[in-house]
């Protein structure tokens, strides 16, 4: 596991208890739970922009290259996805919806680091 895991799994376990916790209290999405989200989407730019950067100096992924690219290029439209989601239907709902993109980050960042090692 490395450092961009170890992101992931807090600011995405973070970013889901924070909008489950909203969803559970019967409260529309706002700004925290929406920005909630947004932090996870930056983390996965962050590790993008790694991932970019350690191909260009010579690290090779040890399994399928577009097996990693693939799930990195669907963990990063899920949080646009869900918030845009979030916008359209403001329901207690919606929080559950943004809670569902912290986890699926995290299970998707730990598949992307077995590909990778």
């Amino acid at each position: 596991m490395d450092g961009y895991f170890y992101a992931i799994l807090a600011v995405g376990l973070l970013s889901t208890i924070i909008c489950v916790v909203a969803g559970i209290l019967k409260k529309a999405p706002n700004d925290v739970t929406i920005l909630s989200v947004a932090a996870v989407e930056l983390v996965l730019l962050v590790y993008f922009i790694g991932s970019i950067v350690r191909v260009a100096v010579g690290e090779h992924i040890a399994g399928a290259a577009w097996e990693f690219w693939g799930y990195l290029a669907t963990a990063l439209l899920l949080p646009p996805a869900a918030v845009y989601w979030s916008v359209l239907e403001r329901t207690r709902w919606s929080n559950f919806v943004l809670g569902a993109v912290g986890v699926t980050a995290l299970v998707m960042a730990a598949r992307m680091n077995q590909i990778w090692y």
